[in-house]
C-alpha cells in the first residue's frame, strides 16, 4: 500500500473546500459569504473568542491553512496584516475572491505551500500572532509543519493552533465506525491528540494552555437541509451541562504556545 502523500492531501481539499457549501445563496456573493460565515460560526462558536480577532488590529498574522478565508476576512477586518496561506489552490481561488468581493485584497497576501516546505514560499519573518486551525493534523508529517512555523517565531509572537482531540466524543464515534473526522467523506489523514502528544509535538516551544472545545450536536440530515436539530442526548441536556461536556470530551484542542526563552534570564 502506497504512502499517503502531501498531494492526496491536496487533492482531497481541492475537490471540495471545506465550508463550501455552507450557504444556498449564489456562489461567490456577499450573500454567499456572508452566510458561509455566520454558519461556521454558529456550528463553532469558539472560534471568534480563540481567534480573539480585534487583539491583532495592526499586527502581522500568518494564518497557516486559511482554507476559504473566513477566519482569514476577519483578522484583516479587525485591522491586521494577513500573510493566509494554503495547500488547496482550489480553496485559495475561494479565499481571493472573497477578499476581493469585501474589498480586503490590500490588507491579505495570498500562498500556495505546503505547510512542510513553508519557509520555501513564504519569506521568513517574525510574525506577531502564527494561527492554523484545523490544518496542521491533516498534513503526512505534522512535526516537519512545525519546525517551519517556528522559524516565524519571534521572542514577542504567539502560536494559536487547534488540533483534533484523541479523547474525544467524536474520536470515540470515529473508532466505532460510526463518524469520520471531515464532512467529505474519504480524509486522507486526521491525526488526534492527547495534551501529552500536543507537547510532544511542539518539543521547544512553551505550551501555555491547552483547552477542550466542540461538541457537533446536530442531526445530520436536518443539518444538511440547513435545519438546526439537536441529536440525543444533547437535545435534553442543558446549556451548562452542555458546556462541560465539550470541555471534557470535546474534539477541539486549543492549544496557545510561544517560543521558548533560552536567554537564562528571570
Amino acid at each position: 500500500m502506497n504512502a499517503i502523500g502531501v498531494q492526496d492531501v491536496k487533492n482531497y481539499w481541492d475537490s471540495r473546500p471545506c465550508n463550501i457549501r455552507h450557504s444556498k445563496a449564489p456562489f461567490g456573493t456577499k450573500t454567499y459569504f456572508d452566510e458561509v460565515e455566520a454558519r461556521k460560526y454558529f456550528v463553532e462558536p469558539h472560534i471568534p473568542a480563540f481567534a480573539d480577532f480585534s487583539r491583532w488590529n495592526g499586527k502581522k498574522v500568518l494564518e497557516v491553512g486559511c482554507g476559504i478565508g473566513t477566519d482569514t476576512m476577519n483578522f484583516a477586518r479587525a485591522g491586521a496584516k494577513v500573510s493566509a496561506v494554503d495547500l488547496s489552490t482550489e480553496s485559495l481561488a475561494v479565499a481571493r475572491q472573497r477578499a476581493e468581493v469585501f474589498g480586503l485584497s490590500d490588507r491579505i497576501a495570498f500562498y500556495a505551500a505546503n505547510a512542510e516546505e513553508l519557509s520555501t514560499v513564504v519569506p521568513v519573518e517574525p510574525y506577531d500572532l502564527i494561527y492554523s486551525f484545523g490544518v496542521i493534523h491533516h498534513t503526512p508529517n505534522p512535526r516537519a509543519a512545525i519546525l517551519e512555523i517556528m522559524k516565524y517565531l519571534g521572542p514577542a509572537s504567539e502560536l494559536r493552533i487547534m488540533l483534533y482531540a484523541k479523547n474525544s466524543w467524536k474520536n470515540l464515534l470515529i473508532e466505532l465506525h460510526l463518524a469520520q473526522p471531515e464532512a467529505q467523506f474519504g480524509c486522507p489523514i486526521a491525526f488526534t491528540y492527547s495534551a501529552g502528544g500536543v507537547r510532544k509535538l511542539l518539543e521547544g516551544l512553551d505550551v501555555t494552555s491547552i483547552e477542550k472545545d466542540h461538541i457537533f450536536p446536530y442531526r445530520i440530515e436536518p443539518y444538511k437541509q440547513y435545519e438546526y436539530v439537536r441529536a440525543f442526548p444533547w437535545n435534553v441536556m442543558p446549556k451548562p451541562l452542555f458546556g462541560a461536556a465539550e470541555r471534557l470530551g470535546g474534539w477541539h484542542l486549543m492549544i496557545k504556545a510561544r517560543k521558548r526563552d533560552v536567554s537564562g534570564g528571570g
